[in-house]
């Protein structure tokens, strides 16, 4: 039986917004980074839920909820700096941004993200990442950043 992916399962959603806040306040400590209030803002918002979240809703949330009058490119500046220090990946093909599982370490970004539900489940497998970087070098290819976006039905709309 396969495992169910923590975005499948009931949880305690407040703990991975908690968690991924602690994590970023250690790691940006530790490369002497700055995570100013709106980066941290903007960072827990990516985390509210495990769907991909575009800028312009964050910037509906930040208005609507928080009173801000932020303009694009501040919350994009924000989210530049979150995805330099490792902490949010960018879905391209949804022009979004989620929560990096892995803020630790370097990796490439794999995603499995339902047509469905439009949750994102990160992966981690080196061997996929492996596997593009020796193709493109059989090709004469430098590979310089990937994320490999998969789209299909998560277990519970598959089961739905």
């Amino acid at each position: 039986m396969p495992k169910t992916p923590l975005a499948n399962r009931p949880h305690d959603h407040s703990h991975c917004v908690h968690s991924a806040l602690a994590e970023a306040d250690a790691l940006c400590a530790r490369q002497g980074v700055r995570l100013t209030a709106l980066r941290r803002r903007v960072l827990e918002l990516v985390w509210q839920s495990h769907k991909p979240l575009g800028a312009y809703d964050i910037l509906a949330v930040l208005s609507e909820q928080d009173g801000r009058r932020a303009a694009p490119p501040t919350v994009y500046r924000a989210l530049d700096f979150l995805l330099e220090n490792s902490l949010v990946h960018r879905i391209a093909s949804l022009n979004a941004f989620i929560g990096c599982s892995h803020p630790e370490h370097a990796h490439q970004g794999q995603f499995l993200i339902c047509r469905e539900c439009h949750v994102a489940i990160e992966l981690e497998q080196s061997s996929i990442s492996d596997a593009i970087v020796a193709s493109a070098k059989e090709v004469g290819f430098s590979v310089e950043a990937q994320t490999v976006e998969v789209v299909g039905l998560c277990g519970n709309c598959r089961s739905a």
